[in-house]
């Protein structure tokens, strides 16, 4: 099975934990992703990459806040899109070279509608920027309107709404450069939030899961297949128990039963296998949850394949019927 294939990254692994995060570190991260990408293109596959941009836009409120006295300060719309572009052009740039030039790459600005009628605008969550201390905190909520919460002892960080994401302003045109022969990055971060003031659309400050945004991009795309990229070859149950064991091939229903048992932690896989039903149920045939090494072989296994990552199948007598 081959066609349109949705790839998400995430920024994490262009950034792993502990480490500085200079260009030259994320450019070898990009490229061993890069080398993923290569092997799904070389199987036939058209691709497109989300990619997440959670450290890569916290280390920019960070140079935004220190800077403040010197240029003004950005929203953290406008932030998305710095990183959607320093991103784009550099997992761009790893592709065209894991390619040898054989496969047109193109990045995408993408802005991602959002309600604001949401009750995530509610109910802010998703912690941005540095840490403050307490004291930093209550100024800058009484000067800025903004929501601070304390982090697990560390300090205090803002929090904003994660929405979910509802469309793309750039369908049509992703559509056109996938249709012509390109391979697509797009909706960097889950993507630029925007939502209708009137008669235009307007930015939001808010962050978008892009495992979400990337199973919505792949259901308007009608695409066959949703690969979550992770740092683990496979989806676990009974994780840290002696019952814990790798997850091969299962249906839809059977991932919604595990997740509603709480096997899989919001902070965790919980996103990702969430995503993985909403593609399936929104008629996708196939999601990938795995590492960067495993993408391709994942999506050529057929059966249990105890090599393979976790595949995910709207039902597995159709997935034999079509193999």
């Amino acid at each position: 099975m081959t066609g349109i294939a949705v790839v998400a990254l995430g920024g994490n692994a262009i950034i792993p934990a502990g480490e500085a995060g200079t260009y030259e570190q994320q450019r070898e991260h990009a490229d061993v992703m890069a080398a993923s990408i290569r092997e799904l293109l070389d199987d036939g596959w058209r691709v497109v990459i989300v990619h997440g941009n959670g450290p890569q836009v916290g280390n920019l409120a960070i140079q935004q806040e220190r800077a403040r006295d010197a240029v003004p300060e950005m929203p953290l719309f406008a932030l998305d899109a710095m990183t959607q572009g320093q991103l784009g052009s550099l997992i761009a740039i790893s592709v065209y070279r894991a390619c040898g030039g054989r496969h047109p790459v193109v990045g995408i600005l993408s802005h991602v509608i959002v309600d604001l009628a949401d009750p995530a605008f509610e109910h802010p969550s998703k912690p941005i920027g540095p840490f403050y201390s307490r004291s930093e905190a209550a100024g800058l909520a009484a000067t800025r309107g903004w929501v601070l919460v304390e982090d697990s002892g560390r300090g205090y960080r803002r929090v904003v709404p994660s929405p979910q994401p509802l469309g793309f302003v750039e369908i049509r045109a992703l559509r056109c450069l996938l249709d012509a022969g390109h391979v697509v990055v797009a909706d960097g971060g889950g993507g630029i939030p925007v939502a209708r003031r009137g008669a235009v659309w307007d930015g939001v400050d808010a962050v978008i899961d892009k495992d979400y945004a990337a199973a919505e991009l792949a259901r308007q795309l009608e695409a066959d297949a949703l690969v979550l990229v992770t740092g683990v070859e496979a989806v676990m149950v009974d994780f840290g128990t002696p019952t814990q064991r790798r997850l091969g091939r299962i249906d839809v229903a059977v991932a919604e039963r595990l997740l509603s048992a709480g096997q899989f932690p919001e902070g965790s896989m919980g996103p990702k296998v969430r995503a993985a039903s909403r593609f399936l149920r929104g008629g996708g045939r196939l999601a990938v949850i795995t590492t960067a090494s495993l993408a391709a072989p994942t999506l050529r296994a057929r059966g249990d394949d105890p090599t393979a990552g976790t595949r995910i199948v709207a039902a597995l007598d159709r997935e034999e019927a079509s193999a």
